[in-house]
């Protein structure tokens, strides 16, 4: 068992690590609309192998809980951020409301645990990752009563936001593994830095959207900017 252990640390950290290149290479190249997409799909790959190796962990070997919820955010934004791009302003389907439901029930149960266990790390950071969750799932779940124009609107925000607080809860518990004398900060940090990138690109969004609008009918040509 603990052979099967140590290759189950050693994949999930090498999935991790390559996750965060792969991540890094889609935000850098986001304009080049093929390497993004490759890039994208790379990541969502790896993202899916941290998460099943995270759950081996927590349940097989009684890993870190709190590792397993960051990778529970991670995973939930990646699901959540490609199918914002393939429903492409639809209304989500019963799979995403599954989905989003169950995330919340495994957020909600991760508090019950942990108010009856104690906390083992800053609270600042658990309450943070737990109400991010609840907050991207709360959100998918409301889109049943949402406007198709507001969808529709939001998807290149919608996507952004989420792939890229995908590949924030990575770093966060990469760097909390790594430099753990350095916590909650180690962990903060990487959130507030990964924080501004999305304000900065939902910047951009913005004016590339408005520049569409106001482009002459004649000289428009489709979009091929952040997806």
């Amino acid at each position: 068992m603990q052979t099967t252990h140590l290759i189950n640390i050693g994949l999930h950290v090498a999935a991790g690590t390559a996750a965060l290149v792969a991540g890094l290479g889609a935000m850098v190249v986001q304009k080049r609309r093929a390497r993004h997409t490759r890039y994208g799909r790379v990541f969502t790959r790896l993202v899916y192998i941290v998460i099943s190796t995270a759950l081996f962990g927590v349940f097989v070997f009684r890993g870190n809980a709190f590792l397993f919820i960051l990778t529970l955010l991670s995973g939930y934004n990646c699901f959540s951020g490609i199918r914002a791009v393939r429903l492409a302003g639809a209304r989500p389907q019963y799979l995403d409301h599954l989905v989003a439901g169950g995330v919340m029930l495994a957020g909600a149960g991760y508090l019950y645990v942990l108010k009856r266990e104690g906390f083992y790390w800053a609270p600042a950071v658990i309450y943070s990752t737990v109400g991010a969750l609840f907050l991207v799932a709360g959100y998918d779940l409301l889109k049943r009563i949402q406007p198709l124009w507001f969808l529709q609107k939001a998807v290149l925000y919608e996507h952004s936001y989420k792939m890229v607080s995908a590949w924030s809860a990575l770093l966060s518990a990469f760097c909390g593994t790594m430099l753990p004398r350095y916590k909650p900060y180690s962990q903060l940090l990487p959130s507030a830095i990964c924080i501004a990138y999305i304000c900065f690109t939902f910047i951009r969004i913005a004016k590339h959207q408005y520049q569409q609008r106001h482009q002459p009918a004649m000289q428009k040509r489709p979009s091929n900017a952040m997806i």
